[in-house]
């Protein structure tokens, strides 16, 4: 009679504790991919302290930075925007601004933001390509600025949802040649698309900023960051948590494997003091891309910053890099 009583005990602590780390896990899911969450505890305000601190903080960064977004911020005065929206084939809105060209043009490019942001931050790359001639797609990714979602896709569902720009830049350009240029999760995304089997030829191009190798391992990377946890077992039990509430696992999310089986021509970007995505995962990237390649590393340029840091060389290599293969 002892005996039963100590293994009900034991079955009712040990499904205690089973229900206590699902709630963790439910909770470490919701605070990194769960944008509402995330406000609740003003989660987005502590990422936006903690990249400032990791970014390098050298006068001419500052000086460029600062120039690009006022000579951005003038450009927007006049121009041409317009807001459109898709729908994605589980029910959610997601909203892009459009920048038609200044002529008749087949040439289109896709900007696609990082983790945690907005269309608006890519509104400088926009700027540029826009004065090259380039109708210019910018949207916010699933879940973040105006569009709707459940979870963060880290490039996962971004890159199936983003094959609904292409299908509209299609439909207004059948010839299209498609630039997707991407910064962070953004670049992982277009990497992410260009990939996969089921790509469209009117892909010309991809220009991967600051992309990482695998979302499994920056989604481990981060635990261990923000809440000094090891990866393990956490990160799996998050892939599981995330199977059932968001439909995707972190593990499909893998540039490195997308790389390897793409053909589009894929100019990597990477700041050799970038703290948040090390510069080796593009140096990965680069050797495992099949197609035509090149990659530019930025000294002195922290995450994402290769633009500020020498905007010349930085909008230079991607004229020279796409007047290649346009």
């Amino acid at each position: 009679m002892r005996r039963k009583k100590r293994i009900r005990a034991v079955a009712v602590c040990l499904t205690a504790l089973f229900a206590v780390y699902t709630v963790f896990v439910y909770f470490l899911v919701s605070a990194c991919l769960v944008p509402s969450f995330m406000d609740r505890l003003n989660a987005f305000e502590d990422i936006t302290r903690k990249c400032y601190s990791e970014q390098v903080q050298t006068s001419d960064i500052k000086e460029n930075q600062s120039k690009l977004l006022a000579d951005t911020a003038k450009w927007l005065e006049t121009a041409n925007r317009g807001r459109i929206s898709a729908r994605t084939p589980d029910g959610y809105t997601l909203i892009a601004a459009q920048f038609p060209a200044k002529q008749e043009s087949d040439k289109w490019v896709l900007l696609l933001h990082g983790y945690t942001g907005w269309k608006e931050e890519m509104y400088q790359f926009a700027y540029w390509y826009y004065e090259q001639g380039f109708h210019v797609l910018v949207p916010d990714l699933r879940c973040q600025g105006e569009s709707e979602g459940d979870f963060i896709g880290m490039g996962w569902t971004d890159h199936y949802d983003c094959e609904l720009w292409v299908s509209y830049i299609l439909e207004q350009t059948p010839e299209a040649k498609i630039v997707l240029h991407g910064q962070s999760m953004g670049a992982a995304t277009a990497l992410l698309m260009a990939g996969s089997p089921e790509a469209s030829e009117h892909i010309a191009a991809v220009v991967a900023d600051s992309a990482y190798t695998e979302a499994y391992e920056m989604f481990g990377d981060k635990i261990t960051e923000w809440f000094h946890l090891p990866a393990a077992p956490f990160v799996d039990s998050a892939c599981v948590m995330l199977r059932l509430r968001g439909g995707y696992n972190l593990r499909d999310a893998s540039p490195l494997r997308a790389v390897a089986g793409s053909s589009v021509p894929t100019l990597f970007i990477h700041g050799d003091q970038d703290r948040m995505i090390d510069v080796g995962m593009s140096y990965e990237l680069f050797e495992a891309a099949a197609g035509e390649k090149e990659l530019f590393i930025v000294e002195g340029a922290g995450h994402a910053q290769a633009q500020d840091k020498d905007p010349a060389e930085y909008y230079g290599r991607i004229d020279t890099f796409l007047k290649r293969h346009l």
